[in-house]
């Protein structure tokens, strides 16, 4: 089978540390364990989120002062990606695979109107608010960009043509560099990509089987956190839609994650799963996480 594997970029900072390169590198490895699971009878691409790695590089850059040249967010975004890519390739071939990293566009529509109403918190907080800032969840405010729908992976063809050579391929990290044309050209924006909604794109685009996003939690669950919770381990398009619209899933956190896996079935994919990362190999064969099917 053809996997995508949307790791999040939470995974590999784990909470209470500082994400210390020896850290991120720790996380890794685990994570690499577990995809190497999977791999040994499957074609995988795995992509990844970047928020707290480029968060990161955006405080680092306040910080400096005005001492170096501070980057626009779609190249932060490029240098993640590279980073990621670095740790995630490097330690696949420790594991005795062949993997590669490509550096990915994703292209949006500059006319989206999520341009026009920035929601996406990225980078330092900051105790008095500023132009373009919110208040982000009582811990101070951030600047907020727009999070457009992704249309396109732009390097769709090196990324076949890699799956067809047997790598492992590391792609569209952190949802993607987003681009838009301009007069026939591309052009990076500031915006962050829903790296789960640019996954489900990546997955459909490459005829994937499976979409698989592990997450911090064993499966979907309804009334999350409240003494009615229920476990829901597996559910088809239209239970999930149904949940969907009676608002059973938090934004910017489970919902997200719904929607890409009930788009990629919808768009032609055999099931989607949401699960921990400890339990990939099991809910790949149905015996834990949350299957989403047709």
């Amino acid at each position: 089978m053809k996997i995508v594997v949307a790791l999040g970029g939470n995974a590999l900072i784990l909470p209470g540390q500082k994400g210390t390169a020896q850290d991120q590198m720790a996380n890794v490895k685990k994570t690499c364990e577990q995809l190497r699971i999977i791999e040994e009878e499957n074609e995988i691409v795995v992509t990844h989120g970047n928020g707290p790695q480029v968060g990161n590089l955006l405080i680092q850059q306040k910080e400096a002062n005005g001492k170096v040249a501070e980057m626009p967010l779609d190249v932060c975004g490029a240098m993640t990606q590279g980073q990621l890519g670095y740790w995630i390739q490097q330690e696949m071939r420790n594991e005795g695979l062949h993997a590669t990293t490509i550096v990915t566009q994703v292209l949006v529509d500059g006319g989206d109107p999520a341009f026009s109403k920035p929601t996406k918190p990225v980078g330092p907080f900051y105790k008095e608010p500023q132009p373009g800032m919110v208040q982000d969840a009582g811990r101070g405010y951030r600047k907020v960009v727009a999070s457009p729908i992704p249309i396109e992976i732009v390097e769709i063809d090196a990324i076949k043509a890699m799956i067809a050579k047997g790598l492992v391929v590391i792609a569209s990290g952190g949802g993607g560099i987003p681009v838009v044309k301009k007069d026939g050209k591309l052009a990076g924006v500031e915006a962050v990509i829903d790296k789960d909604r640019a996954a489900q794109v990546l997955a459909n685009e490459i005829f994937a089987d499976v979409l698989m996003i592990p997450t911090a939690v064993d499966c979907v669950k309804l009334n999350y956190g409240k003494k009615d919770e229920k476990e829901i381990w597996e559910m088809g398009v239209e239970d999930a839609e149904r949940h969907l619209a009676n608002g059973e899933f938090a934004e910017g956190s489970m919902k997200p994650k719904v929607e890409a896996c009930v788009a990629f079935v919808k768009k032609g994919g055999k099931k989607a799963v949401i699960c921990s990362i400890e339990n990939i190999g099991k809910a790949l064969e149905g015996r834990a996480g949350t299957t989403i099917h047709a």
